[in-house]
């Protein structure tokens, strides 16, 4: 019997792996660390409960590497801005209306932030890759305030880590709060004229906070 090449075993397993990775995602932000199951992730997948061992060590090592890939997905989509060919005032507020595209595209990960907090960061304490990964953000951000400052634009006694503050508790609480908020005030959150109003006034929030 002919055996398979090892370019094929590994492509396999990197298949498996993004695909416990996805069906993880999900079960874990929709059931919390406790709630989820081990055996109904592999049942939702292609695979064995004994295969989410042998690539992940167990529940935890599973979780873990969930929330470090839903971390890694915003930087990752950070470093597609092109801020140094922006000026200033343009290029914080695609940054901010980036981050505001990405978490409503990906609900999943709000989840999990709320629910690692919920837990006092438990797991993401367990994480020093995440230090690293949140690197990048503070300084594209920097770079941004730096020119910004350097050229009479920009505030300067704010710093990244503030900017970075202000862009997400608008944006987590658009995602984060929408069932609650959107009932209360009878707004449906994920209509795409309230999305893309939101969006502008974001944008303009944290120019015309960084321009005053």
């Amino acid at each position: 019997m002919p055996r398979t090449p090892a370019s094929e075993r590994v492509r396999d397993a990197e298949r498996t792996r993004a695909e416990l990775l996805q069906v993880a995602t999900e079960a874990f932000s929709e059931d919390g660390y406790s709630g989820a199951r081990v055996d109904e992730i592999a049942e939702r997948t292609r695979t064995t409960k004994r295969m989410i061992y042998y690539y992940f060590g167990g529940k935890e090592g599973l979780y873990l590497a969930v929330l470090e890939a839903a971390y890694r997905g915003i930087r990752s989509a950070e470093q597609g801005i092109h801020a140094a060919d922006l000026p200033p005032a343009d290029a914080v507020r695609r940054i901010a209306e980036l981050t505001f595209d990405h978490h409503h595209e990906h609900p999943a990960f709000i989840r999990l932030v709320s629910i690692e907090n919920i837990h006092r960061g438990e797991h993401l304490h367990k994480l020093d890759s995440l230090r690293d990964l949140a690197a990048p953000a503070s300084t594209l951000l920097e770079e941004v305030l730096e020119r910004g400052r350097d050229e009479g634009v920009f505030r300067d006694d704010v710093d990244a880590v503030d900017v970075h503050m202000l862009i997400s508790a608008y944006c987590v609480f658009q995602v984060a709060n929408r069932s609650t908020f959107g009932y209360l005030f009878d707004r449906d959150m994920a209509d795409p004229d309230v999305r893309a109003r939101h969006r502008r006034i974001l944008g303009d929030a944290v120019v015309a906070w960084l321009t005053a």
